[in-house]
């Protein structure tokens, strides 16, 4: 029995490209050719065609079907690396499942950064936008703690500062810096890696900084960037004498 490439291929459950790709790669040998030019594959073409798309199902790289070819069979080895690379998958996939159905559940955008979805509801969209800078900022720790902050973020005045716009008065803006400082000091305390983030972050300290400065600068308005400066300074202060005020009570 003979089979033209296009028989072959259907045979196996393949295409006729894939055969032209395996023969280019070495993994299947050229046939005989009959008298008018075109090829007749055997079987055991179709045996080792068939071996091929065995390890391809498997997730066996076909660098590796080549070095299994030569040796008679895959190492042991390249079949443990390929079982951890399907671990990783599934366990991927099984992430990507819970996500979709708390998305579907709650309705809330899909591309809601993961982990996010319960604090979607009271996210701005610059908000949404610098979590996702974020995951590429720190490290998992870091991300479970901003997580468990946006989901007690109710206070109104994260939502006047979600709304403020780039020409609000003097007053608008320190009225707002000044209720929005103690919820900064706050996160400071509950939080205190916020106040030297070096240990938690997954990307080197001066591309981190660098990164934050330009997607905030890009993310916010002029108002809003400057009434967060404003509470981050006041912050720091209400902190710094809330320390002082318990080394009074308890002196050394």
């Amino acid at each position: 029995m003979a089979w033209s490439t296009r028989e072959l291929a259907e045979l196996a459950g393949t295409t006729v490209n894939t055969i032209r790709h395996y023969h280019r790669l070495g993994l299947l040998e050229d046939p005989e050719r009959r008298y008018n030019g075109y090829k007749q594959y055997g079987v055991p073409h179709l045996v080792c065609l068939l071996r091929i798309r065995r390890l391809v199902e498997l997730g066996v790289p076909l660098s590796e079907i080549g070095v299994a070819k030569s040796n008679k069979d895959v190492p042991l080895e390249v079949l443990r690396q390929v079982d951890a690379q399907l671990a990783a998958e599934m366990e991927r996939l099984r992430r990507a499942r819970s996500d979709i159905a708390v998305i579907l559940r709650d309705g809330v955008p899909a591309d809601t950064p993961a982990g996010f979805e319960s604090a979607a509801g009271h996210l701005s969209a610059a908000d949404t936008s610098l979590i996702h800078v974020y995951t590429r900022l720190y490290d998992d720790d870091a991300l479970k703690d901003l997580q468990r902050m946006t989901e007690t973020d109710t206070d109104p005045a994260n939502a006047e500062m979600d709304a403020l716009p780039p020409d609000a008065d003097e007053a608008t803006r320190q009225s707002l810096a000044e209720r929005l400082a103690p919820l900064i000091a706050q996160k400071l305390i509950d939080y205190p890696w916020l106040n030297n983030p070096a240990e938690r972050l997954s990307k080197s300290e001066h591309a981190t900084q660098q990164t934050f400065i330009d997607a905030v600068t890009e993310l916010y308005n002029t108002a809003q960037i400057d009434v967060l400066t404003r509470a981050s300074i006041l912050a720091h202060q209400q902190l710094g004498l809330v320390r002082a005020a318990e080394d009074d009570t308890n002196p050394a």
